[in-house]
């Protein structure tokens, strides 16, 4: 899938191409957005910004996350693009944006904030498998390759049968923000045969080796994915992993 196996994680209106050309160094993966795609993630994004987070607005969404993957062509370094949408159609358009240009795209099952899961968009998805599987399997159809950002620990949702549901949908990577439940993890790995992105406090090699022995094929840095000293001693770690497991 990439090499090496640490991937840079979305950070809402942050994680574009010169973020991943910065990080290229250290990570083979670099998840770019997230991205509103429709109408009402895109209300629900100004609605962010009005309370001073981060978001990408720009004009046209298809038309920037092209841009965006054309700019790291010279870049060794594979990359994807969070979404983030109420309805399912765009998905489908972005998706064929991301296979034109090899690139993964992530449908966003993770996002928690209030104005996103009132349209429909983020964690809403964990709490609707049939709805989310309907969102994989039209990226899926597009012959793009399929990633899902999903969360551990929310209320009233199994996340290994959601695991299950999405790659029979046609996922090809899950990428799990495990919150405190690492060992969530090994249970997702034993129930798919997904390629498993770890996440959440990826920081030195004990949370690397941890995660590592769970059996996930890689792991994401998020927050300090702009930080070349955390880069450095992930991508170590995560080197050393694979060369000699333990």
């Amino acid at each position: 899938m990439f090499e090496p196996r640490v991937a840079l994680a979305s950070l809402s209106g942050e994680a574009d191409a010169a973020w991943a050309r910065a990080g290229s160094g250290y990570a083979g993966m670099a998840f770019l957005g997230g991205i509103a795609l429709d109408e009402a993630s895109r209300e629900a994004a100004r609605e962010l910004v009005a309370r001073d987070r981060n978001e990408f607005l720009p004009a046209d969404p298809l038309a920037f996350v092209d841009a965006q993957l054309s700019a790291l062509t010279d870049v060794d370094i594979r990359a994807g693009f969070n979404v983030r949408s109420a309805t399912v159609e765009p998905v489908g358009d972005v998706a064929r944006v991301c296979a034109a240009h090899d690139a993964v795209v992530e449908v966003n099952a993770h996002c928690r904030q209030e104005e996103l899961c009132a349209v429909g968009c983020g964690e809403s998805l964990l709490r609707d498998t049939d709805r989310l599987a309907d969102y994989v399997a039209t990226a899926a159809g597009t012959d793009a390759t399929v990633s899902v950002k999903l969360r551990a620990e929310v209320d009233g949702v199994d996340l290994v049968e959601t695991a299950r549901r999405v790659e029979a949908a046609g996922a090809d990577v899950l990428h799990v923000d495990a919150m405190d439940a690492e060992e969530m993890v090994a249970a997702v790995v034993d129930a798919t045969d997904c390629f498993v992105v770890a996440n959440n406090g990826v920081r030195d090699r004990e949370t690397v080796r941890e995660y590592l022995a769970y059996g996930a094929d890689a792991v994401s840095v998020g927050r300090p994915s702009d930080d070349p000293r955390v880069l450095e001693r992930v991508r170590e770690a995560t080197v050393e992993w694979f060369a000699s497991p333990a």
